[in-house]
């Protein structure tokens, strides 16, 4: 028993040191927490002072651009000022050279007008004289008068003033008639140039039933020339291609030409029709109406059939009734 109480003794120091030691290392990692946290707390203040230090280093160059901006406006301002103080500088000067040119002007014409006078003058002193000397001889005994020779006058041919105003039509040639300017092809109608209309001409007579007649044939042979073009480019150009877009390119063009040929086919019938009405006399009329088309309305488009108002008011027809059913009609 005394062996055990020395062993229980010798072994509570033991526990009592293992205490302290674990103590004093929770004691040191709480010391290692708040110097993290501590140390966390200044990054973040470091943090936060760079960001306002950033903030403020903005702030300061806004407001220099800021400065910059009215520096800059109030020198284009300046620059403004100083230009329009030249232009009135310049301006007062023009005006000054304007009114030295006028008083010189004034001057001359006064020094032309003394020269004018002083020269008016001349002739009445010479008067004067001769007046002078025929008193002197008359005075003088008939016997020591002397006697003139008598002055031959010689007429010289008279001479046609600088001032005088001449006719300008017996001077300049006669000019050639003027030309009629050509007509360019974007006025042209299938080639055919438009018709002048006389003052009095009879509505659709043979002149303008000859000029219409031409246009449709015109416009015949230039479609059937599209459709042999057409026949002959689908012959030339059909070939398989090995990549299948260059194939759907293909088709969708020989498509889109087969669908124009078949308006123009539609066309083609409609021309005829015209053509006809122009050997029966009856083109240029309204259909419905009776009424005249018009020569500007046919050359626009020459296989009109109606006149304006009547083609209006088929217009507003179909636009009533193209939402209804046929067979409620």
């Amino acid at each position: 028993m005394a062996a055990r109480k020395k062993i229980s003794k010798k072994s509570a120091p033991r526990r009592s040191k293992k205490k302290v030691t674990r103590k004093k290392v929770a004691k040191k990692t709480a010391k290692k927490k708040v110097a993290k946290k501590t140390s966390k707390k200044k990054v973040v203040r470091k943090k936060t002072a760079k960001k306002t230090s950033k903030k403020k280093a903005a702030k300061k160059t806004a407001k220099k651009k800021v400065a910059r901006k009215k520096a800059a406006k109030k020198t284009s301002k300046k620059k403004v000022a100083k230009k329009t103080s030249k232009k009135k500088v310049a301006k007062k000067k023009a005006a000054k050279k304007t009114s030295k040119k006028k008083t010189a002007k004034k001057m001359s014409r006064k020094t032309v007008s003394k020269k004018k006078t002083s020269k008016k003058k001349v002739p009445v002193k010479k008067a004067r004289a001769k007046k002078a000397v025929a008193a002197d001889t008359a005075k003088q005994p008939v016997g020591k008068r002397k006697i003139a020779p008598p002055k031959v006058i010689v007429k010289r041919p008279a001479r046609i003033a600088s001032h005088t105003l001449i006719n300008p039509a017996d001077q300049r040639p006669a000019r050639p008639k003027r030309r009629r300017k050509k007509i360019s092809e974007d006025f042209l109608i299938h080639g055919i140039t438009p018709y002048q209309e006389e003052k009095g001409e009879e509505y659709m007579g043979e002149q303008q039933l000859a000029h219409f007649h031409e246009i449709l044939t015109a416009w015949k042979t230039e479609l059937m020339e599209e459709v042999d073009r057409t026949v002959h480019h689908m012959q030339d150009e059909a070939s398989n291609f090995p990549d299948p877009n260059d194939r759907a390119t293909q088709e969708s063009e020989f498509g889109l030409e087969l669908r124009t040929r078949d308006r123009e086919r539609k066309l083609l019938k409609k021309i005829d029709q015209a053509i006809a009405r122009t050997e029966d006399a009856s083109y240029g009329y309204c259909e419905k109406t009776g009424e005249e088309i018009g020569l500007k309305r046919l050359e626009a488009r020459p296989v009109a059939t109606l006149s304006v108002e009547a083609q209006e008011r088929r217009e507003v027809s179909e636009r009533q009734y193209s939402d209804q059913d046929d067979r409620y009609r």
